[in-house]
Protein backbone atom coordinates (compact mmCIF):
# COMPACT_ATOMS: atom_id res chain seq x y z
CA UNK A 1 0.00 0.00 0.00
CA UNK A 2 1.57 3.27 -0.84
CA UNK A 3 1.39 6.02 1.88
CA UNK A 4 0.29 9.46 1.07
CA UNK A 5 0.71 12.88 2.95
CA UNK A 6 -2.88 14.87 3.79
CA UNK A 7 -1.73 18.18 4.01
CA UNK A 8 -1.19 21.60 2.37
CA UNK A 9 1.61 22.50 4.91
CA UNK A 10 5.11 22.62 3.21
CA UNK A 11 7.33 22.29 6.12
CA UNK A 12 5.56 18.86 7.25
CA UNK A 13 5.63 17.76 3.64
CA UNK A 14 9.15 18.62 3.22
CA UNK A 15 9.92 16.93 6.51
CA UNK A 16 8.03 13.63 5.55
CA UNK A 17 9.04 13.32 2.71
CA UNK A 18 12.74 13.19 3.84
CA UNK A 19 12.12 9.92 5.15
CA UNK A 20 11.25 8.54 2.03
CA UNK A 21 8.04 6.99 2.13
CA UNK A 22 5.77 9.56 0.11
CA UNK A 23 4.30 8.09 -2.86
CA UNK A 24 2.04 11.24 -2.82
CA UNK A 25 -0.01 14.19 -1.36
CA UNK A 26 -3.35 14.99 -1.02
CA UNK A 27 -5.19 18.34 -0.43
CA UNK A 28 -8.09 20.11 0.27
CA UNK A 29 -9.69 23.69 0.73
CA UNK A 30 -9.48 23.63 4.52
CA UNK A 31 -5.92 22.04 4.56
CA UNK A 32 -4.88 25.11 2.23
CA UNK A 33 -6.87 27.58 4.49
CA UNK A 34 -4.36 26.77 7.40
CA UNK A 35 -1.45 27.62 5.60
CA UNK A 36 -0.33 31.29 3.99
CA UNK A 37 0.67 31.71 0.31
CA UNK A 38 -1.15 31.50 -2.87
CA UNK A 39 -2.87 27.79 -3.67
CA UNK A 40 -1.39 27.77 -7.10
CA UNK A 41 1.85 28.53 -5.91
CA UNK A 42 1.61 26.20 -3.07
CA UNK A 43 0.78 23.04 -5.45
CA UNK A 44 3.50 23.85 -7.50
CA UNK A 45 6.25 23.25 -4.44
CA UNK A 46 4.37 20.38 -3.47
CA UNK A 47 5.18 19.26 -6.56
CA UNK A 48 9.02 19.87 -6.30
CA UNK A 49 8.67 17.94 -2.74
CA UNK A 50 7.07 14.50 -3.67
CA UNK A 51 7.01 12.85 -6.99
CA UNK A 52 3.51 11.56 -6.94
CA UNK A 53 0.28 12.33 -7.41
CA UNK A 54 -0.49 15.60 -5.50
CA UNK A 55 -4.18 16.37 -5.20
CA UNK A 56 -5.89 19.77 -5.77
CA UNK A 57 -9.44 19.96 -5.05
CA UNK A 58 -12.08 22.20 -6.79
CA UNK A 59 -15.01 24.84 -5.95
CA UNK A 60 -16.81 24.85 -8.42
CA UNK A 61 -20.35 23.09 -7.95
CA UNK A 62 -21.57 22.64 -11.81
CA UNK A 63 -20.00 20.33 -13.98
CA UNK A 64 -19.12 22.97 -16.49
CA UNK A 65 -17.22 24.92 -13.85
CA UNK A 66 -15.69 21.82 -12.83
CA UNK A 67 -14.31 21.08 -16.01
CA UNK A 68 -12.73 24.18 -16.64
CA UNK A 69 -11.28 24.29 -12.67
CA UNK A 70 -10.29 21.21 -13.27
CA UNK A 71 -8.39 22.14 -16.65
CA UNK A 72 -6.70 25.02 -14.99
CA UNK A 73 -5.56 22.82 -12.02
CA UNK A 74 -3.76 20.24 -14.13
CA UNK A 75 -2.19 22.60 -16.05
CA UNK A 76 0.32 23.96 -13.08
CA UNK A 77 2.26 20.83 -13.17
CA UNK A 78 2.22 17.02 -14.59
CA UNK A 79 1.70 15.73 -10.66
CA UNK A 80 -1.59 17.32 -10.02
CA UNK A 81 -4.71 14.97 -9.81
CA UNK A 82 -7.44 16.97 -10.08
CA UNK A 83 -10.20 16.37 -6.80
CA UNK A 84 -14.01 15.91 -7.31
CA UNK A 85 -16.76 15.44 -5.31
CA UNK A 86 -19.12 12.86 -5.50
CA UNK A 87 -22.13 14.31 -6.51
CA UNK A 88 -23.88 13.81 -10.59
CA UNK A 89 -22.45 16.83 -11.58
CA UNK A 90 -18.90 15.64 -10.57
CA UNK A 91 -18.90 12.08 -12.21
CA UNK A 92 -20.12 13.77 -15.21
CA UNK A 93 -17.52 16.39 -14.81
CA UNK A 94 -14.74 13.28 -14.31
CA UNK A 95 -15.61 11.56 -17.82
CA UNK A 96 -15.06 14.98 -19.26
CA UNK A 97 -11.82 15.19 -17.54
CA UNK A 98 -10.70 11.48 -18.37
CA UNK A 99 -11.33 11.95 -22.25
CA UNK A 100 -8.53 14.68 -21.78
CA UNK A 101 -6.29 12.55 -19.87
CA UNK A 102 -6.60 14.19 -16.44
CA UNK A 103 -6.93 12.28 -13.45
CA UNK A 104 -9.47 12.36 -11.28
CA UNK A 105 -9.30 11.83 -7.46
CA UNK A 106 -13.10 11.29 -6.63
CA UNK A 107 -13.20 12.16 -3.09
CA UNK A 108 -16.08 12.05 -0.26
CA UNK A 109 -17.12 8.27 -1.08
CA UNK A 110 -18.74 6.38 1.41
CA UNK A 111 -19.67 3.27 -0.03
CA UNK A 112 -19.73 0.75 -2.64
CA UNK A 113 -21.66 1.86 -5.26
CA UNK A 114 -20.56 5.48 -5.19
CA UNK A 115 -16.83 4.05 -5.61
CA UNK A 116 -18.60 1.45 -8.88
CA UNK A 117 -19.79 5.00 -10.40
CA UNK A 118 -16.57 6.96 -9.55
CA UNK A 119 -14.85 3.98 -11.53
CA UNK A 120 -16.77 3.88 -13.88
CA UNK A 121 -16.85 7.75 -14.71
CA UNK A 122 -13.00 7.26 -15.41
CA UNK A 123 -12.07 8.50 -12.07
CA UNK A 124 -8.06 7.24 -11.56
CA UNK A 125 -8.81 6.99 -7.65
CA UNK A 126 -11.66 6.77 -5.41
CA UNK A 127 -11.70 8.16 -1.41
CA UNK A 128 -13.54 6.45 1.19
CA UNK A 129 -13.32 8.10 3.90
CA UNK A 130 -13.43 6.17 7.42
CA UNK A 131 -12.80 8.39 9.94
CA UNK A 132 -15.93 10.42 8.99
CA UNK A 133 -18.04 6.92 9.43
CA UNK A 134 -16.69 6.79 13.09
CA UNK A 135 -17.46 10.29 13.99
CA UNK A 136 -21.01 9.53 13.50
CA UNK A 137 -20.89 5.89 15.32
CA UNK A 138 -20.68 3.78 11.86
CA UNK A 139 -17.46 1.34 11.24
CA UNK A 140 -15.88 3.14 8.94
CA UNK A 141 -13.17 0.04 8.24
CA UNK A 142 -16.11 -2.49 7.13
CA UNK A 143 -17.39 0.43 5.11
CA UNK A 144 -13.74 0.60 3.47
CA UNK A 145 -13.82 -3.06 3.22
CA UNK A 146 -16.87 -3.31 1.39
CA UNK A 147 -15.51 -0.76 -1.24
CA UNK A 148 -12.02 -2.48 -1.45
CA UNK A 149 -14.19 -5.88 -2.56
CA UNK A 150 -16.46 -4.05 -4.89
CA UNK A 151 -13.57 -2.71 -6.81
CA UNK A 152 -11.46 -5.99 -7.19
CA UNK A 153 -13.48 -6.76 -9.76
CA UNK A 154 -14.00 -3.81 -11.41
CA UNK A 155 -12.96 -3.88 -15.16
CA UNK A 156 -11.58 -0.33 -14.68
CA UNK A 157 -8.09 0.59 -12.60
CA UNK A 158 -9.09 2.71 -10.57
CA UNK A 159 -6.85 2.86 -7.22
CA UNK A 160 -8.60 2.91 -3.29
CA UNK A 161 -7.43 5.30 -1.62
CA UNK A 162 -8.06 5.52 1.86
CA UNK A 163 -9.45 8.82 2.90
CA UNK A 164 -9.88 10.46 6.73
CA UNK A 165 -7.08 8.26 8.54
CA UNK A 166 -7.53 9.40 12.24
CA UNK A 167 -5.08 6.62 14.10
CA UNK A 168 -2.07 4.04 12.70
CA UNK A 169 -4.89 1.60 13.51
CA UNK A 170 -6.84 2.68 10.53
CA UNK A 171 -3.28 2.84 8.45
CA UNK A 172 -2.91 -1.32 9.35
CA UNK A 173 -6.40 -1.72 8.55
CA UNK A 174 -6.22 -0.27 5.48
CA UNK A 175 -3.71 -2.18 4.36
CA UNK A 176 -4.86 -5.46 5.55
CA UNK A 177 -7.73 -4.77 3.19
CA UNK A 178 -6.06 -4.17 0.56
CA UNK A 179 -6.71 -0.22 -0.17
CA UNK A 180 -4.27 1.02 -3.02
CA UNK A 181 -3.02 4.17 -1.05
CA UNK A 182 -3.74 5.41 2.19
CA UNK A 183 -3.52 9.39 2.57
CA UNK A 184 -2.31 10.38 6.12
CA UNK A 185 -2.46 13.54 8.22
CA UNK A 186 1.08 14.45 9.68
CA UNK A 187 0.26 13.61 12.98
CA UNK A 188 -0.37 10.24 12.53
CA UNK A 189 2.53 9.84 10.66
CA UNK A 190 4.77 10.51 13.66
CA UNK A 191 2.55 7.97 15.98
CA UNK A 192 3.88 5.74 13.12
CA UNK A 193 6.93 5.99 14.13
CA UNK A 194 6.59 5.48 18.05
CA UNK A 195 6.39 2.64 20.44
CA UNK A 196 7.01 2.62 24.16
CA UNK A 197 9.40 -0.68 23.17
CA UNK A 198 11.55 1.09 20.40
CA UNK A 199 11.91 3.88 22.85
CA UNK A 200 13.42 1.80 25.60
CA UNK A 201 15.25 -0.45 23.69
CA UNK A 202 17.55 2.85 22.06
CA UNK A 203 18.03 3.82 24.89
CA UNK A 204 18.93 0.89 26.57
CA UNK A 205 21.48 0.53 23.29
CA UNK A 206 22.55 4.13 24.12
CA UNK A 207 23.51 3.11 27.88
CA UNK A 208 25.49 0.04 26.94
CA UNK A 209 27.44 1.85 24.55
CA UNK A 210 28.47 4.49 26.82
CA UNK A 211 29.27 2.03 29.66
CA UNK A 212 32.04 0.16 27.53
CA UNK A 213 32.97 3.56 26.39
CA UNK A 214 34.17 4.73 29.62
CA UNK A 215 35.25 1.34 30.78
CA UNK A 216 37.66 1.68 27.79
CA UNK A 217 38.78 4.97 28.89
CA UNK A 218 39.36 4.00 32.16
Amino acid sequence: MKLFVDTADLAEIETIAGWGVLAGVTTNPSLLAKVEGDADDIYRRVCELVDGPVSAEVVAETRADMVEEGRRLAAIHDNIVVKLPMSAEGLAATSILATDDIRVNMTLCFTAPQALLASASGAAFVSPFIGRFDDIGQNGVECLRDIVEAMETSIYDTEVLAASIRTPVHVTEAARMGADIATIPPKVFYQMLQHPLTDAGTATFTQDFETRRAKAKA
